[in-house]
């Protein structure tokens, strides 16, 4: 599959905006600021319904304006298929497909398949663990409705749990029976969540290591490690068990929302004793895997984007990476680059077809 053209109105810094791609290669080029990762960042909001770098969906909106439309042309499986995504101050925002809207915006997850290697990627190794269950589950959820709806379902009653503690807490008074009613719920909803991660990763580190091999040339050793409170113990042994905390917290301290993901160089946390260039090449490893993983198990190459991912990368790593770039793995690949010569010269050196947007 691949995007034939986008036009964005209002979107960021763009009043207005229309670009017509080459099926292969293309690169935005220019200084800093000028907007190349917000065409990036365009292009992903049309495959998971919102912003990679601003949750804040109103913010995605030109300063000044009052609304913003993403509009464009995919072809997958020889059909032309019209994404469009839209938001209105104060109003819901509304995602099309063919000119029919979704209910549900979950239900869009995982039509374009498509990976993001960014910058803000870092935010995995230094942020807390709820950002790598995020990476986790969007990757699941592209390929299995079902597990994003368990999801969904999970953290609808763990809310109900918790504002349950909380009246507890308020009224001081303590209902077991009620509370067990939650905790039965959550039970199964984790289990199959829980071993749908631990599946996930099974497959995943395999692809992980391969990947991460061939950017380094097998010069270093890393790990990636699935942590859950649930190879203990079955989470309504765990909640039982933890109940007093809970009540204490008025939260539910225990569960697959405090599952995590261990990055590792060595067995030591590759947060502290990584290099900056260790760091990348781990999290570009950990994206290409995720490209991997998506096209074996749908059978569709996704879209891949590449924020600035030359930045802080010698010059043998780009070398493996541009290696594999020329190879048939992939299929349309959009790169931002701030240097115009550079990105030529890599460019043409992959013997594909390409397109330059200088903004």
């Amino acid at each position: 599959m691949y995007l034939k053209k986008i036009s964005l109105f209002n979107y960021k810094n763009f009043s207005e905006a229309n670009f017509d791609f080459d099926s292969k290669i293309n690169c935005f080029v220019g200084k800093n600021g000028i907007g190349k990762t917000n065409v990036l960042d365009a292009i992903y909001h049309l495959a998971y319904g919102k912003s990679y770098f601003n949750p804040l969906a109103v913010q995605n909106i030109k300063h000044g304006e009052e609304f913003f439309v993403i509009d464009a042309e995919f072809e997958k499986k020889d059909r032309t298929e019209q994404i469009v995504c839209s938001l209105k101050k104060g109003q819901k925002k509304i995602l099309k497909r063919n000119g029919k809207a979704y209910d549900k915006f979950s239900d869009h997850i995982g039509f374009i398949p498509l990976v993001i290697i960014s910058p803000a990627d870092r935010d995995l190794i230094v942020e807390g663990s709820e950002t790598r269950r995020k990476f986790m589950d969007s990757v699941i959820s592209q390929l299995d409705s079902a597990y994003l709806q368990q999801l969904i379902q999970y953290q609808k009653v763990m809310s109900q749990r918790n504002a349950l503690l909380k009246y507890f807490a308020l009224n001081h008074v303590f209902d077991i029976d009620t509370l067990s009613i939650y905790n039965e719920q959550l039970h199964g909803f984790a289990q199959s969540i829980f071993e749908k991660r631990k599946e996930f990763i099974e497959d995943f580190i395999p692809i992980f290591n391969r990947h991460h091999q061939a950017i380094t040339g097998s010069q270093e050793t890393v790990q990636l490690v699935y942590e859950s409170h649930l190879f203990e113990k079955d989470l309504l042994t765990l909640l039982q068990e933890n109940s007093n905390k809970d009540r204490a917290l008025q939260y539910t301290s225990v569960g697959i929302h405090k599952d995590d993901l261990a990055f590792e160089i060595d067995h030591h946390p590759i947060k502290k004793f990584g290099s900056q260039g260790q760091q990348k090449s781990y999290l570009i490893a950990l994206k290409l895997a995720q490209f991997e993983f998506l096209k074996k198990q749908s059978g569709v190459k996704p879209i891949l984007l590449f924020d600035d991912i030359f930045d802080k990368l010698d010059e043998s790593r780009v070398a493996k990476i541009i290696e594999m770039v020329n190879s048939a793995t992939f299929g349309q690949l959009f790169i931002s680059d701030t240097h115009p010569e550079r990105t030529e010269t890599i460019l043409k050196s992959t013997h594909q077809t390409y397109r330059i947007f200088n903004l």
